[in-house]
């Protein structure tokens, strides 16, 4: 009886009901009205009509002079000339993004705010144009794009596994003096999240500052709706992210997807991994699950706590000092290479699709090799020019994505984008033993990049992400390895192909892919 009553009452049910009212309202009771009382509403209903068809081509003329990616415009260009009603009512849940005035205001703040910190000096910029060469301009995008720096004095160690993982961050967490900042995008309850939300508890008995933010979506079938309250009652400073309504607005398209943890200013952490046990092998739904991360000790752990506090910031609403938390203590490290974390976001926040860009950068600037693991596969036809041409001029291209699926539609979609690739020359792999989740690409020995960033849609259009650019680090080595030993556990899906339906089917799934 419980579990009938939480099914029927659950935050989620409640949520959806809202939805379906809200499409009620704004489109089925007009044409019910219209079609039961057509002397009273039929003149009403067909200038009703006549609007929404104005309105849709005006939507339509907007969206493709608009710097939209392709896919997309000829998406809503269906939708909304086709289908007026339905598709000015999506447009305004799910597209149009702009944010609420305050929030503006605090956006700007915070970029005022983050351009203080980050501000390259003339003689910084020579010294990273002579260590980078070539490569310069790889970390000069992304420090024109997002304000983030590239740093020396960085070690990075590479963790293979969510196990390798998990071990390093609770070791870590147990070190923490001053304060712990920690960003997922999903925490579930279990043996995981119960061993750290312990030390947690136990830091901030000892006067550590602890914050947790968290994606209300994300965890809204994992943890409970007053949770964060639990947390906060415990002492931890708690905010859910985009925290989820009954009143659905396009904001909501936008979740926190990043998986970030910060331990002094410096120390940090970025992966794959959410805090859950499956993805450290606790349990087993899809397989062998492979995830993998990095932590960083040193001065590029500053660009991790400005783009959390970004976040933490505006979710709260109120502006903080940023260098209140960067790391003050000596901080020498034995390391090669320079490494430069970034954020990725909506337009609105960011200006420009940066995690696309830095993956465009890097596959058409590739010269032997490119290496890609994500366990989604649902690009754009920028990325899969850049892919097929890198393949074209002789570059090794291999992709790893799953053998076992977590959803099946979008495994389906993943395997549809397969022939196109392979077609160009370039080696697609899946992972036998379960699922990979890790998203990870390794270019010619002396760039390499980790983070959060799929090679989908919702990565790379909606939400907010996070990714370190690496060169010649020495955890490269480390990455490479793993890499070549994946290889041997992954099946060569050349010749592969799909039954006639299922492409038939992915054909038009793909066709609004950059909606959902």
């Amino acid at each position: 009886m419980k579990k009938f009553f939480k099914l029927i009452f659950g935050r989620m049910p409640l949520i959806l009901f809202a939805f379906i009212l809200q499409v009620t309202i704004t489109i089925i009771l007009p044409l019910a009205l219209t079609y039961y009382y057509p002397n009273v509403f039929g003149n009403l209903f067909y200038l009703l009509n006549m609007a929404y068809s104005v309105m849709g081509i005006v939507l339509t003329i907007y969206l493709i002079n608009s710097d939209m990616p392709n896919e997309a415009q000829l998406a809503w260009a269906i939708i909304l000339l086709f289908f007026p009603i339905l598709g000015i009512s999506m447009y305004f849940l799910f597209v149009r993004r702009k944010p609420h005035r305050k929030h503006r205001k605090l956006y700007e703040s915070v970029a005022v705010e983050t351009k203080k910190y980050t501000k390259k000096s003339a003689e910084e910029d020579e010294n990273l144009r002579a260590a980078l060469g070539d490569k310069f301009g790889q970390f000069q995008y992304i420090y024109n794009a997002t304000d983030m720096k590239a740093f020396q004095n960085t070690s990075v160690k590479y963790l293979k596994l969510g196990e390798v993982f998990c071990t390093e961050l609770i070791n870590e967490l147990k070190q923490a003096k001053n304060y712990i900042f920690m960003e997922y995008f999903i925490i579930d309850e279990g043996k995981l999240w119960d061993s750290i939300l312990n030390i947690l508890k136990q830091k901030v008995q000892e006067g550590v500052e602890v914050r947790v933010m968290y994606d209300d979506l994300g965890t809204m079938n994992k943890l409970p709706s007053n949770y964060h309250k639990k947390l906060t009652k415990a002492g931890i400073k708690c905010v859910r992210f985009n925290a989820f309504g009954p009143i659905v607005s396009a904001s909501h398209n936008n979740r926190d997807h990043r998986k970030i943890t910060i331990i002094d200013g410096n120390v940090g952490f970025v992966s794959g991994l959410n805090l859950a046990d499956e993805y450290v092998n606790l349990t087993h739904p899809f397989g062998h699950w492979k995830d993998t991360g990095i932590k960083l000790v040193g001065d590029a752990v500053k660009n991790l706590v400005i783009m959390f506090l970004q976040l933490y910031d505006v979710q709260n609403q109120k502006l903080e000092d940023f260098s209140t938390y960067f790391y003050k203590g000596e901080n020498e490290q034995k390391a090669n290479g320079l490494v430069c974390p970034y954020g990725d976001g909506p337009k609105y926040f960011y200006n420009e699709y940066v995690a696309s860009n830095v993956y465009l950068n890097l596959i058409n600037q590739a010269k032997k090799y490119v290496w890609i693991t994500t366990p989604y596969l649902i690009i754009d036809n920028k990325l899969t020019n850049a892919l097929t041409s890198a393949a074209r001029r002789g570059v090794d291209v291999r992709i790893i994505t799953p053998h076992v699926p977590d959803k099946k539609i979008i495994f389906s979609i993943t395997r549809s984008s397969y022939h196109a690739l392979q077609k160009a020359g370039v080696k697609i792999f899946e992972y036998a033993k379960g699922f990979i989740h890790s998203k990870q690409v390794l270019c010619d020995d002396e760039l390499g990049i980790l983070g959060t960033i799929n090679f989908d849609y919702r990565s790379l259009l909606h939400h907010y992400e996070c990714g370190v650019l690496m060169y010649q680090t020495d955890c490269l080595a480390d990455m490479k390895a793993d890499f070549e030993n994946l290889f041997e556990f992954s099946i060569n899906m050349e010749g592969f192909k799909q039954k006639a339906l299922t492409r038939m089917f992915c054909s038009v799934m793909k066709l609004f892919t950059p909606l959902l």
